[in-house]
């Protein structure tokens, strides 16, 4: 072969490579339109889901981004009554990719408390956007007045965050 042609051919490669980069570091932490799936607390090893929402973070053990990621939904359930955070190890739970289509980690699902996924990220998500999918969880029930009891259950944020689901 030619060293011209070559280093074209090269060159070419270099450039699509670039680009199926950039574009998918651009998708990544966005939400994602998922087919209706819906999530048992068995599924992600809870007694209950939560009274407003669970939030799921998939992950493996090799998963660079994984520990960021949990930080950053750490502090999200810190200041969220209502709302649990659970990690599931997708290497011990392959099942689990298999049924929700998860192709990369982490991703992210922010589970209503029927247990419907209401978004999904995949890639590094922001603690901003499940913030924004949080307060659309609470905005169809803000409309309807609370009990004494019920918002006193609601008082205290739970944390799953050390659970890995084996």
């Amino acid at each position: 072969m030619e060293p011209i042609v070559a280093a074209a051919v090269v060159a070419a490669l270099v450039a699509v490579a670039v680009v199926v980069g950039f574009v998918g570091r651009a998708l990544s932490g966005r939400k994602q339109r998922r087919r209706r799936a819906d999530v048992t607390a068995s599924d992600l090893g809870l007694d209950a889901l939560a009274e407003v929402a669970t939030i799921v973070q998939f992950s493996t053990e090799y998963c660079a981004r994984c520990p960021g990621v949990r930080r950053a939904l750490n502090g999200v359930v810190a200041g969220e009554p209502g709302v649990v955070l659970t990690e599931i190890d997708l290497t011990h739970r392959p099942e689990l990719a298999a049924r929700f289509r998860i192709l990369t980690t982490p991703t992210v699902f922010v589970v209503d408390r029927r247990g419907v996924i209401a978004a999904s990220f995949a890639g590094a998500v922001s603690a901003a956007s499940v913030r924004t999918e949080i307060a659309a969880l609470r905005e169809p029930r803000s409309a309807t007045p609370t009990s004494p009891a019920s918002a006193m259950q609601g008082s205290s944020p739970r944390r799953h965050s050390d659970v890995i689901v084996h």
